[in-house]
């Protein structure tokens, strides 16, 4: 896309929920903020739990998963699609209290701290929408949370897809009827809270009903309609509609 090509390490982030309130000279600051980028075709751990975090993560490509082991079991709590800025809670917390960890093939940037301080210095209006995309991050864990108390292995996993989905379909990563799903079934019980047996049979089971299926690393949908009912699922958490939707809520204050 086109403003992928102009900014290649940053230009899916500019396609998201609220980017379009960057001016060009933001655009150019966002994109020399990327120092260097980094290639993983196997799953890496970036930064551990309890690590000193010295620099946060723009994804580029790929996948990358938020996960948190206890009593041998990995529990997935978030997942990032390209235009994510990982971990900018780094930049504040420096010690995070999970893993950061790709997921297949992953193409990653990596921004120093010590430029974001100079950002915070300078640039008030691109801070906030960093700030943003890290608040936007509670906003998915705060449903991610209702819906393991709200909705069964079935529900959970249709909330799952639905929302990469519209998340991937914001970035102009989704077909209509698809997106890439690189998670295995084993990730997907993590990150639905059930095992791997009861994830297999709610697989078969829905698609069997004509609602989904998997192949070659992506998700057929085949009924969203009845997949969004499944999963209870309203979007407006998300800030890319509703009413939740800012519009030009950040240009009218600074006119």
């Amino acid at each position: 896309m086109a403003i992928a090509v102009g900014h290649p390490k940053t230009g899916r982030f500019m396609m998201g929920r609220l980017r379009h309130e960057m001016r060009d000279r933001e655009k150019e600051l966002l994109e020399d903020l990327v120092e260097h980028t980094e290639i993983y075709t196997s799953p890496t751990k970036l930064i551990g739990r309890g690590e000193i975090a010295q620099k946060s993560t723009m994804l580029i490509d790929g996948f990358i998963a938020r996960s948190i082991t206890r009593g041998g079991k990995r529990h997935i709590i978030g997942i990032h699609v390209p235009g994510d800025f990982v971990d900018l809670h780094g930049f504040a917390l420096k010690r995070l209290d999970h893993d950061i960890v790709t997921v297949g093939h992953t193409v990653v940037g990596h921004t120093p701290h010590a430029k974001l301080v100079e950002v915070m210095r300078t640039e008030p209006h691109l801070t906030r929408l960093l700030w943003f995309a890290t608040l936007l991050d509670a906003a998915m864990h705060r449903e991610w949370i209702l819906k393991l108390e709200q909705l069964n292995a079935d529900g959970r996993l249709a909330h799952l897809i639905v929302e990469l989905w519209h998340r991937l379909d914001f970035v102009g990563l989704a077909e209509p009827t698809s997106c890439a799903m690189p998670l295995t079934q084993v990730e997907l019980a993590d990150a639905c809270g059930t095992t791997a047996i009861h994830m297999n049979r709610t697989v078969r089971a829905m698609r069997e009903a004509g609602l989904i299926d998997f192949s070659r690393g992506r998700v057929m949908i085949s009924d969203m309609d009845r997949l969004k009912q499944m999963a209870q699922f309203d979007g407006a958490y998300l800030y890319g509609n509703g009413d939740l939707y800012l519009a030009d809520a950040f240009e009218a204050e600074l006119a």
